[in-house]
């Protein structure tokens, strides 16, 4: 695979990691419907689950038609943003510790271990006290820049995926389809495990 479709793919990741890294506000949900989000994605769904995924995720932005929302639904966004990433109101939380650890703690071994991988690649969180090592902002942050490299170490993102991200991905997604009141954040897990998967099964096949 070219450089450029590496690099499309790294494209990929930090979009994700963008929508989980902040709130919405009008100028993104503008942005996301212009480029036809997430049908713009270069890693489209190769299997039926994936569909369903990127299906879900079009007709949940697609509640956000008028342009530009209304005031009432992204201070509604911003709700379901603090209730998921910030304040643990639908217990579902974006950090690896919680969903690995025996009694649902925050910064444990998962973490120490990802600051490992990130040391070896030359990074480091900025700040681990506001958003710990295993955040799912990190890790997918992590995955674009190993897909930036020259020549992408298949195997390396493959094990680090095995052993870290697509441990808990599942259940964050899962949990938080249960417990979501609006349907934006919810297909978005969805779409980022449907992504992550698919990203998965190609890394593999690129493997000596």
């Amino acid at each position: 695979m070219s450089a450029d479709i590496w690099a499309e793919l790294a494209g990929d990741a930090e979009t994700l990691a963008r929508l989980h890294d902040r709130e919405l506000d009008a100028a993104t949900l503008a942005a996301l419907r212009e480029v036809d989000f997430p049908a713009n994605l270069a890693l489209l769904p190769p299997t039926p689950e994936d569909q369903r995924a990127w299906q879900s995720m079009a007709a949940a932005l697609n509640h956000y038609v008028p342009n530009p929302p209304a005031a009432a639904d992204i201070d509604a966004l911003a709700v379901e943003y603090a209730a998921v990433y910030l304040t643990g109101a639908y217990n579902v939380s974006p950090c690896e510790s919680f969903w690995l650890d025996e009694d649902h703690l925050h910064c444990q071994e998962p973490m120490f271990a990802l600051r490992e991988v990130y040391a070896a690649a030359g990074l480091a969180a900025p700040d681990w006290r506001k958003r710990p090592d295993d955040h799912l902002v990190l890790q997918l942050q992590y995955i674009a820049h190993a897909l930036r490299r020259p020549k992408p170490a298949a195997a390396n993102l493959v094990r680090m995926m095995d052993e870290h991200l697509l441990r808990w991905l599942p259940d964050f997604a899962a949990r938080l389809g249960q417990r979501a009141e609006l349907p934006f954040y919810a297909a978005l897990a969805h779409l980022t495990l449907a992504w992550c998967n698919a990203l998965h099964r190609l890394l593999k096949q690129q493997r000596p």
